[in-house]
């Protein structure tokens, strides 16, 4: 029975998802020390390595594109967690130093800045900034429910989900599985179209699927996030995510 550490390895896809649309090892350190409620300060560099590399053996699994920065900064989590390792120094020594996270720490908390302006510049109203309409009617509009973008790491914890559903094969049979990423698209294509309506993330995988199709669902959702003809979105950080038409 293979485990979900290589439940792809052994049929390698030439299929490669290049991830110019998705942030960086910043955002993935964010999103571990969101998800653990970890304190920004006080990192345990031990865990969140651990967890780092977890989640890049996944996206190499999956045979995405990893950009060098997400193997520099895996370097660089491996190189504080050794120093943190080293025998603490007597007081005075401590005073003295500096704590191996805080060049980390620094870096985080400057990206988290930039990010949340960015999310606030985006998130403004483009009406009577951007754009300007004859006014025809002075009825209120029922305010939209708020949605946040979900990101890669997201789509990987459901992706995990997802898989720990799948039916567990008890015997290995050989069958001509002819399904592409291409045909995958063109069905999550056609299925919003006809339910014209947003779709939990869970749906596209039945607990009947593979493995295999699961993986291949995956890669055809990315492809439809980067071609900008879906997005995927949630009420509220770590809660369902939902995939709608642009």
């Amino acid at each position: 029975m293979m485990s979900e550490n290589n439940f792809y390895s052994e049929e390698k896809s030439p299929y490669t998802v290049r991830l110019e649309m998705f942030e960086g090892p910043l955002d993935l350190l964010l999103h571990l020390i969101q998800k653990n409620e970890m304190d920004i300060f006080n990192i345990p560099i031990a865990l969140i390595t651990g967890q780092y590399l977890e989640y890049l053996k996944w996206m190499k699994t999956l045979n995405l594109d990893i950009a060098g920065d997400y193997l520099l900064m895996a370097s660089t989590l491996l190189h504080i967690k050794s120093r943190m390792l080293l025998p603490q120094p007597s007081v005075e020594e401590e005073e003295e130093g500096e704590d191996p996270r805080a060049e980390l720490v620094r870096r985080l908390l400057e990206y988290q800045r930039y990010k949340m302006a960015a999310t606030e510049l985006v998130q403004r109203p483009m009406l009577d900034r951007d754009v300007f309409i004859r006014l025809t009617s002075t009825e209120e509009r029922a305010p939209e429910e708020e949605k946040i973008e979900a990101n890669l790491f997201d789509l990987i914890d459901a992706l995990r989900k997802a898989l720990s559903r799948a039916t567990e094969e008890s015997f290995h049979e050989v069958t001509l599985d002819r399904l592409s990423v291409e045909d995958k698209v063109q069905e999550i294509l056609l299925l919003l179209q006809k339910e014209k309506r947003s779709l939990p993330f869970h749906l596209l995988f039945p607990e009947q699927a593979s493995r295999r199709v699961i993986v291949i669902t995956f890669l055809a959702i990315l492809e439809l996030v980067k071609a900008k003809w879906i997005r995927v979105f949630q009420a509220a950080p770590f809660e369902t995510i939902r995939i709608s038409p642009v």
